[in-house]
């Protein structure tokens, strides 16, 4: 049997009571950790679990030897852990698909993620459209597939769940060229940078799906940890807060009702510019 067993957000006090016996009793675990990353090092969670064989999934285990991970599973038990949910990113979903169709049974662990999280801001998960994903832009690569999705959602009175890129084991390939493997630093996206970028992509797009000094946002970082940062204000005003450390997402506001915008008050910045009109909405409603 394959166990896909989530962690949580924190640390290694985070993971389900079923999810702890089955790791201590699974023949192999591995780690992923590609889509996200925990607060803690791999050391920590075997203490907790009462092993130290735990195998650490990076990118490339993931992406080129994911039969690694679910064909010894056809034998024995194998519990593959990821940092919150296990449906909340597609490359979870592609080995769980891959395994059932090489006869593997497999099941899931669920856990608190982000996708839920996000709610201890004030505002309401049933007011939340299609969630998107905000990449780093580079000199040659500034995509914005994420912008209609935005207007998408802000036409339905929706709000947007951010979440932002992270970059771990990315190869170095000015160092390739020269015949050397070589990895970048990690790298993770702040609410700061996301900004940034939204901005740009609205300036690129110019369609009007959100407005940098009056579209009400919110910055989150660290969630589910015991100093987890919430800030709201208009993207102008977010670049310029101090989130501290990773991991960050952000929301982008849709329609905001009374109650949800009471329940955020504590975390709005004071003097902030954002506007919300008698109907409770932060935009024009426009066609595309």
């Amino acid at each position: 049997m394959l166990f896909i067993i989530g962690l949580g957000l924190y640390d290694e006090k985070d993971v389900t009571v079923r999810g702890l016996e089955l790791i201590k009793s699974s023949d192999r675990v591995f780690l992923e950790a590609y889509t996200s990353v925990l607060s803690i090092g791999k050391e920590r969670l075997e203490t907790f679990y009462g092993r130290d064989d735990i195998v650490v999934a990076d990118r490339d285990f993931v992406e080129c030897r994911a039969e690694e991970i679910y064909l010894p599973a056809k034998d024995g038990d194998v519990s593959f852990l990821v940092v919150g949910d296990p449906v909340c990113a597609t490359t979870h979903s592609d080995i769980m698909i891959r395994a059932r169709e090489a006869g593997v049974k497999v099941e899931l662990v669920h856990n608190a993620s982000a996708m839920g999280a996000v709610g201890s801001c004030g505002l309401q998960l049933y007011n939340f459209g299609q969630t998107v994903s905000i990449p780093y832009f580079d000199e040659n690569w500034r995509p914005t597939s994420f912008y209609p999705k935005i207007q998408y959602n802000r036409n339905g009175g929706m709000h947007t769940l951010c979440l932002l890129d992270i970059k771990v084991k990315e190869p170095d390939f000015e160092a390739m060229k020269r015949g050397k493997i070589v990895y970048l630093p990690p790298k993770f996206m702040s609410v700061n940078e996301s900004s940034e970028q939204l901005i740009e992509a609205e300036e690129m797009r110019g369609r009007g799906a959100y407005d940098p000094d009056r579209t009400l946002c919110v910055g989150l970082a660290r969630l589910g940890q015991s100093d987890q940062c919430i800030i709201a204000g208009t993207l102008n005003e977010l670049k310029q807060q101090d989130f501290g450390s990773p991991l960050h997402c952000m929301i982008i506001c849709g329609e905001v009702h009374d109650m949800e915008l009471e329940a955020l008050r504590p975390y709005l910045l004071k003097d902030s510019r954002y506007e919300i009109d008698a109907e409770g909405t932060l935009f024009q409603r426009e066609v595309p």
